[in-house]
Order: C-alpha cells, then sequence, then structure tokens
C-alpha cells in the first residue's frame, strides 16, 4: 500500500455473551483453533503493525492465548464495558503512537480474511479517513444500516432509529473499521455518550467524519465472513461454513473425498498429492497427510504425521505424537498414542500401540497393547526392525523387542528380547480328557435336585 507502511491493530476480544460456558467466548473453537486464533490468522503482520488485544477484567487465559499466537500482541483492559468506542480507546497507548492506518477487529469473527482486511484499508490509501466493512444480510433486522450516497458512507443508523425506508436497507454495518491512523486518535476521542444506555458507539465515527468534512467508504464482503458469535448455535453455524471453505481448498488441491460432507477437517490440516480420504472422517489439529496416504472411513486423528502412501483405519485412532512412516498401515480398531512406526511396519487391528517405536517392516499382531504406565509414569516399548509380534501379546513397558524377534502369541512380555529370538511367555497347557463331559452331567444333576416340584 504505497505511503502507508505502518499499522496499529486494535482488537477487541472482550466478552459479550456467556455462551453458558466458563470458556471465555473468543477461546472457544472453529475447525481446531480458537475464534480469537482466526481472527490473528487473518490480520496483517508486516514489520511496521503493532497489535493491541483489548480483554475483559479477569481474562487472562484470552491475553495468553493472544501472547501464545503473537508474542508481539499488547494487552489491555476494559474494566467496564461502556460501549465499542470505549473498548477501543482502552488501547489509547497504542493508538497513540500515530501509524499510517488504525483497524479496529473483533476476536469474535473467525471467518473473516486477510484479503477482506487488505481490502478495508484501501480507500485510506485514497485519503478516506474511515472505512467500514459492510454485507447485505439476508434478514437485516437488528443490524445498523448503511446509509450510502454515490460512494460515500452518510451514516450507521441503528435499527431502533430507523425510517420505515431505512429499514428496507440490506446494507449493514459488520463493525470491522479502518481509520486514518493520524486522525484516528483524535475522532475516537470526540465520540460522546449522549444515548439511552451512556455508552461510546464506535458507529458515531461516521457521523463525525462527515461534520469535519472529511470522506467516509463502506466495502463490502460477504455475509459469512461476516458473522459473529454469541450463541453455541452460531457457533455451530461458524463451524459449518469454515468446514465447508476447507474441504473446497482441499478438493482444489488434489484431495479425494468421497463424501465431503461426511469429513471434519481442522484450519491447519496439510495434504500432499493424491491424497485419499472416504467418509465420515474427523481430522482434528496438528495432522499431515503425506502423498498417496489413505485414510479409511471411521477414523479420528489428532496431532498425528501420516507418511507417504500409508494405510489408516478403518476405524483408528491416532492420537498426539503419531508419527506413521511411508507405507506403514494402521489397521481397523487400533489406537496409537506417542508412538512411531517406520516404513513399512503393520499394526493392522484391534491394538493399543502407546509411548513406543515400531521399526521398519515390524508386524504387531492382533490385540496386542504395550502396558505403558504404572500408575505414576509412562514408560517406553521398542520394537526392532522387521520384528514380529504375536496376537493377544502384553509389552509391558520398558521393553525392548529386537529387530528380528519373535514374540509367541498370548505372551506377557517383561523382559527385553534380543535380536532374532523367539520369547514366549504363558502356562503350561493342561487337557483333561472327558473332563467337560462329567461337568456339565454334575451341573444337570444338581440343576434338577434343585428345581421346584409342580402338581
Amino acid at each position: 500500500m504505497t505511503g502507508r507502511t505502518s499499522l496499529t491493530i486494535v482488537l477487541a476480544a472482550g466478552e459479550g455473551t456467556r455462551m453458558r460456558s466458563s470458556m471465555p467466548k473468543v477461546l472457544h473453537p472453529v475447525a481446531g483453533r480458537s475464534l480469537l486464533a482466526h481472527v490473528l490468522a487473518a490480520v496483517p503482520r508486516g514489520a511496521g503493525d503493532s497489535l493491541a488485544v483489548v480483554i475483559g477484567p479477569n481474562h487472562q487465559t484470552v491475553a495468553d492465548e493472544a501472547k501464545r499466537l503473537r508474542p508481539d500482541a499488547m494487552t489491555f483492559v476494559q474494566q467496564h464495558r461502556l460501549g465499542t468506542a470505549h473498548a477501543v480507546l482502552a488501547a489509547r497507548e497504542a493508538i497513540a503512537h500515530g501509524a499510517d492506518d488504525l483497524l479496529v477487529v473483533f476476536g469474535d469473527t473467525p471467518l473473516i480474511t486477510a484479503a477482506t482486511f487488505a481490502r478495508l484499508r484501501e480507500p485510506l490509501a485514497k485519503g478516506a479517513a474511515l472505512a467500514v466493512l459492510g454485507f447485505r444480510a439476508a434478514d437485516p433486522t437488528g443490524y445498523g444500516r448503511l446509509l450510502v450516497a454515490g460512494e460515500q458512507l452518510v451514516a450507521i443508523r441503528e435499527q431502533a432509529d430507523a425510517s420505515p425506508d431505512e429499514a428496507k436497507i440490506t446494507l449493514c454495518n459488520a463493525g470491522v473499521m479502518a481509520f486514518d491512523g493520524r486522525a484516528a486518535l483524535s475522532l475516537l476521542d470526540s465520540i460522546g455518550n449522549a444515548n439511552s444506555k451512556a455508552e461510546y458507539y464506535l458507529t458515531d465515527a461516521v457521523g463525525i467524519v462527515r461534520q469535519l468534512g472529511l470522506q467516509a467508504s463502506v466495502i463490502e464482503t460477504s455475509e459469512d465472513e461476516v458473522r459473529g458469535i454469541n450463541t453455541k448455535a452460531q457457533l455451530a453455524e461458524a463451524e459449518a461454513v469454515m468446514q465447508a471453505r476447507l474441504r473446497q481448498v482441499a478438493l482444489q488441491a488434489g484431495v479425494t473425498m468421497i463424501a465431503p460432507d461426511t469429513v471434519f477437517l481442522a484450519a491447519d490440516t496439510t495434504f500432499g498429492n493424491d491424497v485419499t480420504i472416504e467418509p465420515f472422517v474427523v481430522i482434528g489439529p496438528g495432522v499431515t497427510i503425506a502423498d498417496g496416504a489413505v485414510i479409511h472411513s471411521f477414523s479420528h486423528l489428532t496431532e498425528a504425521t501420516i507418511g507417504k502412501q500409508a494405510l489408516i483405519g478403518p476405524f483408528a485412532r491416532l492420537r498426539p505424537g503419531t508419527v506413521i512412516g511411508e507405507g506403514a498401515k494402521i489397521g481397523n480398531f487400533v489406537e496409537t498414542k506417542s508412538a512411531v512406526l517406520d516404513a513399512g511396519a503393520k499394526v493392522n487391528h484391534l491394538t493399543y500401540i502407546g509411548d513406543t517405536h515400531v521399526g521398519a517392516g515390524a508386524n504387531v499382531g492382533a490385540g496386542t497393547i504395550t502396558c505403558n504406565y504404572d500408575g505414576f509414569r509412562k514408560h517406553r516399548t521398542e520394537i526392532g526392525a522387521g520384528a514380529f509380534v504375536g496376537s493377544n501379546s502384553s509389552l509391558v513397558a520398558p521393553v525392548r523387542i529386537g529387530a528380528g524377534a519373535y514374540v509367541g502369541s498370548g505372551s506377557v512380555i517383561t523382559r527385553d528380547v534380543p535380536d532374532d529370538a523367539l520369547a514366549v511367555e504363558r502356562g503350561e497347557q493342561t487337557t483333561r480328557p472327558g473332563w467337560a463331559k462329567r461337568f456339565r452331567e454334575m451341573r444337570s444333576k444338581a440343576k434338577a435336585k434343585s428345581a421346584p416340584k409342580t402338581g
């Protein structure tokens, strides 16, 4: 943006509706990422930009989330809720630096995009003192209407003050604004509280700009993009919009999804080429899926890395810390946690692999579990390359199964197994011919004697 290099962003993240939850509103997730994180991912982040986050009192968790995402963020507390302009002025110190532009955004609009923020600043480069983001509402009831004359914004009229003709207007205020940063503090300080609630409304800035003979403009975007979240129902609606976006991006990138509407993705999911996702798959945060991998139906993945040509599921659960190597296979009803499977390893069914490293080409049989927790600490299991673990085995960590070793089915392994060795640990089988027949006869006679007599 020629001649306008510095930017101050004021993000209002204070509480409005509590959403019937002990969690602050802006920390509720959409596509595995907090509402606040979505907005912070979209706002500009250049060398000349500064970020001020305004929070409500006793909302240190919001400040912590902002700092986690943007260590450079300044945080300010709005002690009393006296309107949107009052919230912005809580960050007076940041605004007073006099950046070229001031961008006012809100932490509960997770669907807004970086491109929209960039467009909102464009009128400032052309001489406007203020630009307001608007949208065409399917039902404008309750929204402030944007009154426009030619290309200029004349006023923002609240629903209660709108004339019958103004109430028919569908161009509505989204709340997001961009100010000429050099005049912003003066404009904000000019906003009064002469209204029924004695609050300071950001929308009054439009009238002040017009009274000063300055220009105010409108930039339009879609209604979906500026959905604010105040209820759990609205949170679910935003999730649906975000999932539709993420699926479309994945499809355009070449991911095969047989039934896209049944697949749920996270905002940070990444895909390689020729990936296939079958129906009813849930992918949580922190998942990377490499070229040619297939995720079969009813699988759930979180914080996992899937290698090339790997096969996952169906009905697999991959928990945080799982790394699946090239061509490896996780089958049905397998759960992994902090597990690394090297290339070609197979864990096909009914198995738990936790805090474990499985070597290349190893095979872990059905019903095997790694016993990784002793009630106090987690311990690791090492399964060497090419090892074979028989079905229904328990590997009691810490323990190492050597490369090429065999573990007999039904074994409980508590000591290391050397490379290429066979380990079998189970009681000696005892067979008593005819015992079952005699047992049935004895039980039948006892049952007949104890049966009540009738007649």
